[in-house]
């Protein structure tokens, strides 16, 4: 019988993308029958791979060589899109990641992660055949790897992780869908409105979950999360929140609206 947590470190491992995705919904979909073990107390080991596995291309580059992405051309709108695919390639391995290296845990906190690492790479697959209508796919353009760092900075907290990965990176993407989104409507794209607004209707679910585990582990710890927050984003060098913010989403993903006030400081209202 197959494993859960051992399953997602060998999937996470995987370099082809496409067998990676079928890999990830093979082992859903198993779950769901109740065919996969859950050992949360497993402390496994990931020193003989390379974490996490990634085919050749894209080229990796900093955010600021990462190519202009232009609405005014086609290529110019692939490599939005290209940098979308990117972001939820990185989205599903962060979720299967969080399954294998994080244990003793509650069994729903697996089930959770598993959950979004399979809608992320659903969101991956939408994306990444709309490159194709452009004549393109993914890893034909550089793109950078911000998402990704801060998984491997927080690879020793699962708070940390919890923190400063849904509830900060991802929720980033809360803010900045709908303009992209409105875009598309401007330009009559009336798929890629459809496939934005699959994203954001899941990702509100994704960073609700991860605000659901951050508060757990904040009860755990007797700490406020206001202040958890605070002193980790500063120990992990987490990225200044800058506006505006969807403050809508974010309070259907679960913000207090003691946090939103703190969020409306930083940036105007969406």
């Amino acid at each position: 019988m197959l494993e859960l947590r051992e399953t997602t470190l060998g999937i996470l491992a995987n370099t082809d993308p496409r067998f990676k995705v079928s890999q990830l919904h093979h082992l859903f979909d198993e779950y769901q029958h109740q065919r996969v073990a859950l050992n949360v107390s497993a402390v496994l080991d990931c020193q003989s791979l390379e974490l996490p596995g990634r085919p050749a291309k894209p080229e990796l580059v900093p955010p600021l060589q990462a190519p202009k992405r232009r609405m005014d051309t086609v290529e110019g709108r692939a490599m939005l899109w290209h940098s979308l695919a990117h972001i939820e390639f990185n989205a599903m391995n962060l979720a299967l990641d969080a399954i294998w290296r994080f244990p003793n845990m509650p069994q729903e906190y697996y089930e959770d992660w598993l959950k979004v690492a399979k809608e992320e790479s659903y969101h991956f697959s939408l994306v990444n055949e709309h490159i194709q209508s452009f004549g393109f796919s993914y890893g034909d353009f550089p793109a950078h790897n911000s998402l990704w760092e801060m998984v491997e900075r927080t690879t020793d907290s699962v708070i940390a992780r919890m923190a400063l990965v849904p509830r900060t990176m991802e929720a980033r993407g809360l803010d900045a869908v709908p303009g992209i989104r409105d875009r598309f409507k401007q330009i009559k794209d009336d798929r890629a409105v459809e496939i934005l607004e699959i994203i954001l209707h899941d990702e509100i679910g994704h960073v609700l979950i991860g605000n659901r585990w951050f508060n757990y582990l904040c009860a755990g710890n007797e700490v406020s999360p206001i202040i958890a927050y605070r002193e980790l984003a500063r120990k992990y060098h987490a990225p200044t929140l800058r506006g505006p913010f969807n403050l809508e989403a974010r309070q259907q993903a679960g913000f207090t609206s003691e946090e939103l006030s703190l969020l409306e400081s930083h940036g105007e209202k969406r």
